[in-house]
């Protein structure tokens, strides 16, 4: 296994190189978009400025589900790295991993605000932590002094021939790293003023560092032989290696992984309810995900997060393995429109006179005499991370990566779906159909559905006649001997109109009814004036033999106390 490993070596270092490089690159491409878009300038403002609603939509969607494919994979990551030092506890990794997504949901439901001084120390924590092992770890290797991993299960799947395939398999899962670039761009408004020079700077030095943290644990895990195992995660294997299993430094190490990589999972809580909001406020997500809670939160949006998250860790057992390939998809698509967007913008600035400002949807175009460098980087970008997430739809299909492939299109039709509806919600209430004619109070009628006679009945027709309107009162018979039961109570203690029997030998009971509604008996449709108490022709018009006062309209305003009289003595009849 040694030799193999020494042979592999050209490939091995091809492909940190190549995944630095397209970090570096990504990078300068996205520092470019936070100047662009000082107000944020995640993938779904920059693909609706440039692209339109459409690839706005997409990105939107493809964003959503990272963000809830972060919580997940970040929290079972955080929650591997407990089980690496405390390997009793594998059992209970899924009620681990959800318990905490809970604890999370709660907090963030209090409207607990995203605190520098609170998340820089587990982050500052981490980074030393880590800097200490890589630095201890190789003056060890160079002193002779390194051992290497021993008494770990090798994942099967990695055991396989080396081909194209698996070089390129091997790649997309290396970009991964390059998946928490777009939270800068989406979260500048957090920063001090200047917001996009802070940012700028703050994705740089955070780039820098996960280079140099990548380079450093990969090479350093080469040498100690780890291997990638469902039991325990490298980082463990690696500082387990370097300062002894079971050390204190070694859970401290643990423990500054496990809690950077929770605070990661916090990330999703401000970014999808802010999203969310945005989606909704633009009409592609139900109004609720837009109301914020007694906290000012986005309650729903908080809610919906935690529960999709919590489904998957269950779904996936907890498994970062079997997350992952879910994950990267969305991401690198987020990329490449937002990339995308930025080429079409610089284009259209190089298109304006010098001193010619252009408003956008979202900023100010203005000439800029950089534009066609600005706008070749954006472009090599948006090749790469297309190519990348060609790559890993390909590589990852089979093990998790056709799901959000068939997941983001259906999300999209979603999306359209709930915007028509609210647009077809909107035009019925403009006011711009304030002057239709409206229909005439006189031809509302009142139809009774009537199951059986009680108390309810008589108050149901004393309330009908009120109105003032015309009114019948229908059954329909799925049952010959309870219908002509209702029928008999109705003429006993009703006495007043007639209670039409539509008959339903099938046990129908909206068909009868619709069809009554729609075409009465007699061939008259719907709308024709009927009589006040139930016609004998039935149906919703009037009969032409009927004499005028069963056509006569009663005056509004009933006897109330003969009616109560009435239902007192109804209801002791009824009761007998």
């Amino acid at each position: 296994m040694f030799a193999s490993r020494w042979l592999l070596a050209p490939f091995y270092i091809g492909l940190v190189g190549a995944i630095a490089i397209l970090l570096v690159i990504v990078t300068i491409s996205y520092r470019q978009t936070i100047f662009a878009y000082p107000n944020g300038g995640g993938a779904y403002i920059v693909a609706r400025d440039n692209l339109g609603e459409v690839a706005a939509q997409i990105a939107g969607a493809a964003l959503l589900t990272d963000y809830i494919l972060t919580v997940a994979v970040s929290i079972s990551s955080g929650v591997a790295q407990i089980v690496s030092a405390f390997p009793g506890l594998a059992a209970y990794r899924v009620i681990i991993a959800v318990s905490v997504i809970a604890l999370m949901t709660v907090v963030n439901l209090r409207g607990v605000r995203e605190s520098g001084a609170i998340f820089a120390v587990p982050t500052y924590f981490f980074l030393g932590m880590m800097g200490l092992t890589l630095i201890v770890g190789f003056t060890r290797w160079a002193t002779g002094t390194l051992g290497t991993v021993s008494g770990v299960a090798f994942i099967e799947e990695t055991a396989a021939p080396l081909t194209l395939f698996l070089i390129l398999r091997a790649f997309s899962s290396g970009s991964t790293a390059l998946t928490g670039i777009e939270a800068i761009s989406n979260g500048i408004t957090a920063f001090k003023e200047p917001k996009s020079r802070n940012a700028a700077r703050t994705l740089v030095v955070m780039s820098s560092v996960l280079i140099v943290l990548f380079l450093g644990i990969t090479v350093l895990s080469r040498h100690i032989a780890a291997v990638p195992s469902h039991q325990e995660t490298i980082i463990s294997q690696m500082a387990r290696t370097v300062f002894g299993p079971g050390s204190l430094l070694y859970l401290l190490v643990i423990a500054g992984t496990a809690l950077v990589l929770l605070m990661a999972a916090n990330t999703s809580y401000a970014d999808f309810p802010r999203l969310a909001a945005l989606h909704a406020g633009d009409g592609f997500l139900p109004r609720q995900l837009t109301y914020r809670g007694g906290r000012l939160v986005f309650s729903w949006g908080i809610m919906t997060l935690a529960l999709a998250a919590s489904v998957l860790v269950v779904i996936m057992r907890a498994s970062t393995t079997a997350l992952i390939p879910l994950y990267a998809i969305g991401v690198f698509l987020s990329f490449t429109l937002s990339q995308v967007g930025m080429v079409l913008r610089f284009r259209r600035i190089g298109q304006l006179e010098p001193g010619e400002k252009v408003a956008g949807l979202e900023t100010h175009l203005e000439h800029d005499p950089h534009w066609r460098v600005h706008m070749l980087i954006s472009g090599v970008g948006a090749v790469l991370t297309f190519t990348v997430m060609i790559i890993f739809a390909i590589t990852k299909f089979t093990s998790g990566a056709w799901f959000v492939i068939v997941l983001i299109p259906a999300l999209v039709f979603i999306f359209s779906r709930i915007h028509s509806h609210y647009q077809d919600v909107a035009q019925a209430l403009s006011l711009d159909n304030a002057y239709r004619p409206r229909l005439p109070s006189e031809d509302v009628v009142t139809v009774l559905l009537v199951d059986g006679v009680h108390m309810g009945t008589l108050e149901m027709v004393d309330f009908a006649k009120a109105l003032g309107n015309p009114w019948h009162a229908i059954h329909v018979g799925v049952n010959p001997e309870k219908s002509e039961r209702t029928k008999q109570k109705w003429e006993q203690y009703i006495g007043d109109g007639e209670l039409i029997i539509l008959q339903s030998p099938y046990r129908h009971l909206l068909a009868p009814i619709r069809e009554y509604v729609i075409q009465p008996p007699g061939g008259q449709p719907h709308g024709h004036r009927p009589h006040r108490h139930g016609p004998p022709g039935h149906g919703l018009r009037p009969d032409p033999g009927a004499a005028p006062e069963q056509l006569a309209y009663p005056q509004p305003g009933p006897d109330r106390a003969g009616a109560r009289r009435r239902h007192h003595r109804a209801g002791a009849n009824l009761s007998r």
